[in-house]
């Protein structure tokens, strides 16, 4: 079982948007997959409650609202036996303390940013923290940039590249701003499910997110889970 944390401590990034897609690519791909939302708002679980029984299931892990009255952390965390994937939805505004908690165990991490100059700011002295978190977390976990509703002709988008290469953060893809992801988000798809030509692009830019994510796995040994569930169960 492998572990993607998808995080940035800005909001409005886009973390949900990647966290949603990876979900379903890894789902339509044939992997068990779970996504695990630790925002209070909700917005992974919302992307799943609407998705159809036609298309790939999603094991659904709401983290970040009121603990259940009568049971435990361990057991609302569990995911079904042979979960082969793990996508981490985080929320913004996040601790140090509380970013040390979402990244052990990580496998990989997925940092999305806009290209505007203040997420560029905030997400630059966000990337700083997180490798003097790391540093306490023993062996280094790989970080990769996704750069969000990007338009590649802009100015802001050539400074942010530029910026990247200069700090040595690793751009592993960029995702244009398109209406496709919105569509997606009100029908619990991936933009890979929606079909068309429009989607098709989108989709073909996710081609080097899932290899860089998935070259980082190859790399390490599989993580076992600390507890299961009903392999049947969908939705929690």
């Amino acid at each position: 079982m492998y572990r993607v944390v998808v995080i940035n401590s800005k909001g409005g990034c886009g973390k949900t948007t990647v966290a949603s897609n990876l979900a379903s690519f890894y789902a339509f791909r044939g992997f068990r997959t779970a996504l695990f939302d630790y925002d209070p708002q909700g917005s992974s679980m919302h992307w799943l409650s609407m998705r159809s029984p036609r298309l790939p299931s999603i094991f659904g892990v709401a983290t970040g609202g009121k603990q259940n009255l009568g049971t435990t952390r361990a057991f609302q965390f569990r995911v079904p036996a042979g979960t082969e994937r793990i996508i981490v939805d985080t929320p913004a505004a996040l601790k140090r303390m509380d970013m040390s908690e979402l990244l052990r165990g990580a496998s990989a991490i997925l940092v999305p940013m806009l290209p505007s100059a203040i997420d560029r700011h905030v997400t630059l002295e966000f990337l700083r923290d997180i490798r003097i978190v790391l540093r306490s977390l023993g062996p280094s976990i790989p970080i990769g940039i996704v750069a969000n509703r990007v338009v590649h002709a802009a100015s802001s988008y050539h400074r942010l590249v530029e910026e990247l290469r200069t700090h040595g953060f690793p751009l592993v893809t960029s995702l244009r701003d398109s209406e496709a992801y919105a569509i997606a988000a009100e029908s619990g798809a991936g933009v890979h499910e929606l079909g068309g030509e429009d989607a098709a692009i989108d989709e073909h830019q996710w081609n080097p997110l899932l290899d860089w994510v998935d070259g980082t796995l190859r790399t390490q040994a599989p993580r076992q889970p600390a507890s299961r569930a009903n392999p049947g169960a969908v939705f929690v």
